[in-house]
This record gives C-alpha cells, structure tokens and sequence, in this order.
C-alpha cells in the first residue's frame, strides 16, 4: 500500500508515492532506533556534528532539484521552496556552531561542594511533521535531536511526504514512517519512545499530548496560531513594507501558523492603510503555477482547504464584511483561491476568532489602544502577534502587554525570524521551543551528580534529620 501525493496546481498529475508503514511494524523500527541510540550517543559530540555539516551541503548542492519537487507536491512558489531549503541547511550549521556550549557538561568544585551537570539525549525521538513547511520543520527537530545523541523516528504529512523523505536520507540515524493517525499513535504511546515533537493543527496536537500524557511521555508542541497583527496610531509604512505586511498573510497561501492572520487598524487611519494595502497587495501577489519564478502565490493544498477557506469568506459576507479581492486565482483544476481582505466583520465571525490558515484576512478598526489590545488577546491561541510603530519602544510596550509567544516589531512572519529567538506558543498553541538555545535543550535532559561539601573529606557533616544548608 502506497501514499500517492497529487500536484495541487494540477490534481490529475501524480508527483510521486512512498510506501504506508504498516503499524504492526513500529514497535520493531522502535526497537531498532533504541539499540542504535547506545553507538550513536556514545560517539564523541563532533563525530555527531559532522553529518550534519555533510547534509547541509549536500541541501545546498541539491536545492534546485529538491525545490522542484517541493514546489509540485506542496504547491509552494518554488522560489519560496528554494529559500526553504536553504534555510534548513543554515540551520543545520548553526546546531553545529551553537550545539558544544549546548550539550556540554559543567562541573561547581567549591566550599558548598561539587556538581556536575551533564546534558543526557531521551534516547528515540518520535518527530510529526506538517505539511507547509515540510523541510524546515523536520530540520528543526532532527538537527537538535540527532547533535543530541538522539535518534529520531520521522512522520511527515501525507500532503507532503517526498521532498522531506529525500532529505531525512541525508541525515544519519533518522528512520522515516508513512502514514495517518493510527500510525502516529503507535508511535507516540510507545514505551521506548523518549519524546515526542510535534508541529501541526490544535486537533492532532491534543490527540498527541493526550496519548503522550499516557505513556508519562515529554512533548514539545507548536501548535497553531491566530495571529493578531496591530497597527499605532503612529504606524509609518513605505511602499515595500506592505508588501512585506502582504506577504507576510499571503505567502504560502495563507496556510503558515505564525501567518499574520488579523490586521488591527486605527479607526482614524483606516482608509489610508486600506489604499496603501490594496496597491501593495495588486503590485505583488501573482497567483499562479508554483513552477513559476513570477508566482507569489500558489494553490492551497486540496479541494477541502478551497471549500473551507470559501465558507469562512461567505460568512463573512453574510456578517456584513466588504469582500475585496486583492488577487484572483486562475481557473482551471488546480486547488485555487481567490486571495480576499474581508473588511470589518465581527469579531465573532469564525474568519476573525479562528485560524483561516488560506488566503484570506480580516481588516479590523479600533478606536483605542486599551480596546485594541483586548480584541487582540481575546483568542484561546497565542503564538505570534506583531506590533507596527514608528516608535519602537512604544511598540515594545504594546508587545509586552499581547499575549502570544513570539512577537515580531515593523515585521511578521518569516522576515522577523531569527536563528537565535526562540519561536513557539502559549495559551492553546502550544508549549516548548524551537531554534535558539532553548530548542537545541528540548531534546536533552540534564543530570546531575553532587557530592555535598559537608559530607567530603573535613567537612562537618550533617544529622541524619537535617535539611540542607542555604547555599
């Protein structure tokens, strides 16, 4: 039995398959990691490094092919494919770079005593992937992950399996499974399993955590967004930065969790930044064929992603929202959607209060600064949010007080990103972190080692009863 993956630019053309990982088969690919984990974690912190450096050149001698292939089975633009990849590849030596301060183990030697703490890999990774980002997201669990001494059983998407199977062949110690949620499941209830990542939809992430909570097995999450983009009454935008601010909702097709997916605008500045917003978004959303180096804007991912993403902007409609079409899609066979700025619908219209995940965006006003910072946090999600300000520690200020795990100033999306901040949610979207230091640490468990000065050669000892000292 095989996954067959369809272009979503041209459904009736097949891409490619992989084979269906039977479940019955996981606790022997389980079994199979874990006794490779003991060779792989004792090996010495660069021999572990070096295979990473080999693959990420080999990301970069290859880009072009692996673009292609991406762009036809996710219908991303492949110029966008291309900046994927190569993003993976950078991350990749920066795990490299970062990962010896990281896994390094510290030793305290004085009066009080002496501690060492020793970073320890949980052993099998279980690492599901999505599919909008197929490449990155996988090399962020698998690059941390295997510098660790850890090995990893991979899962992509179904939606999206080639490009990313190509690239785990890359990378050693790295196992990848096909398949849906039973598969997942198996995997994640599954005792020699150390920890699970995970990047995706609320649904499969409670599903996860709930079956991962069973076992007494350690997640980290990053789970989906509701990004609330706002706008001071001092905003100052040029040309390019709406087109930044356009892209930032509309590439990929909307379909990106940290996608800036509500637009806050004061009342007073409205029609202004309707203009400048509906020109920026005509001179650059180019929705098209994601073979092509024009496009901006490919197809979503399915049939069902069109319907949904077309009954969010009917109600909308139907709530009284302006629909203004800022980019129409080619008619055809291709999983195309009109890219659509609904203006002023309510707050409780589900195209406001949940996540869009397509190309289609609310434009919201408000009168003050207290109420838009209400709205703005009134969401069970918090994973990203940004702050347009031409003061920037005014726009700091409003940031500290949105309730999101990541929020970007004059910027949003993968513009604001950077290898060194560490990205992930709070509230509903999730827990634990990726890049930085901090995502490089999901994947270790620190153990220590204290022999208390008290107790070591002329110490004055302690009473059987004692609590200890304060130091």
């Amino acid at each position: 039995m095989r996954i067959e993956r369809e272009n979503p630019a041209r459904p009736a053309e097949m891409v490619g398959s992989v084979p269906v990982t039977p479940v019955t088969a996981v606790d022997e690919l389980v079994r199979a990691a874990d006794h490779r984990f003991r060779a792989w974690s004792a090996l010495p912190l660069p021999r572990r490094l070096d295979p990473l450096r080999t693959a990420a050149a080999a990301l970069d001698a290859r880009t072009a092919e692996l673009a292609a292939l991406l762009a036809r089975e996710s219908g991303k633009p492949v110029a966008d494919c291309r900046g994927e990849i190569g993003f993976a590849a950078r991350y990749l030596e920066w795990v490299c770079a970062h990962a010896p301060a990281v896994y390094g183990a510290t030793e305290l030697d004085d009066a009080a005593g002496r501690l060492t703490t020793t970073p320890r890999p949980y052993g099998v990774i279980a690492a599901v992937t999505p599919w909008n980002a197929p490449i990155i997201l996988a090399v962020l669990k698998l690059g941390p992950a295997l510098a660790a001494g850890n090995t990893v059983l991979l899962k992509p998407s179904p939606l999206a399996p080639l490009t990313v199977t190509a690239v785990a062949e890359l990378l050693p110690e790295t196992t990848v499974v096909h398949g849906g949620p039973e598969l997942v499941q198996a995997l994640v209830a599954h005792p020699l399993v150390g920890k699970v990542a995970f990047t995706g939809g609320e649904v499969a992430g409670r599903s996860i955590a709930a079956a991962a909570g069973r076992a007494l097995t350690p997640v980290v999450l990053e789970l989906g967004g509701n990004d609330p983009a706002v706008f001071l009454d001092d905003f100052a935008l040029t040309g390019d930065d709406y087109e930044r601010l356009v892209l930032a909702s509309f590439a990929t097709s909307g379909q990106v969790c940290m996608a800036a997916k509500r637009l806050y605008v004061p009342q007073r500045r409205a029609a202004e930044f309707l203009d400048a917003y509906v020109a920026a978004a005509q001179r650059i959303l180019r929705i098209g064929d994601p073979a092509d180096e024009d496009t901006t804007m490919g197809p979503v991912v399915n049939r069902a992603a069109v319907e949904r993403i077309s009954g969010l902007v009917r109600d909308a409609a139907d709530r009284g929202a302006e629909l203004i079409t800022l980019a129409r899609a080619p008619r055809g066979d291709g999983y195309f959607a009109d890219a659509v700025l609904a203006r002023t619908p309510p707050d409780d219209a589900p195209l406001v209060c949940t996540e869009q995940f397509g190309p289609a965006v609310p434009l919201l006003t408000y009168r003050d600064e207290d109420e838009m910072i209400a709205r703005a946090n009134d969401s069970e999600l918090g994973l990203g949010a940004s702050v347009w300000s031409a003061d920037e520690d005014r726009a700091f200020r409003v940031a500290a007080r949105l309730e999101a795990g990541f929020t970007f100033v004059n910027t949003h999306n993968r513009t604001g990103m950077s290898l060194r901040a560490p990205f992930g949610g709070i509230k509903r979207s999730g827990f634990g972190r990726e890049y930085a230091e901090e995502g490089l640490r999901e994947y270790v468990q620190t153990t220590v080692t204290h022999a208390p000065g008290v107790f070591r050669p002329g110490g004055a000892g302690l009473p059987a009863r004692a609590y200890p000292p304060g130091q």
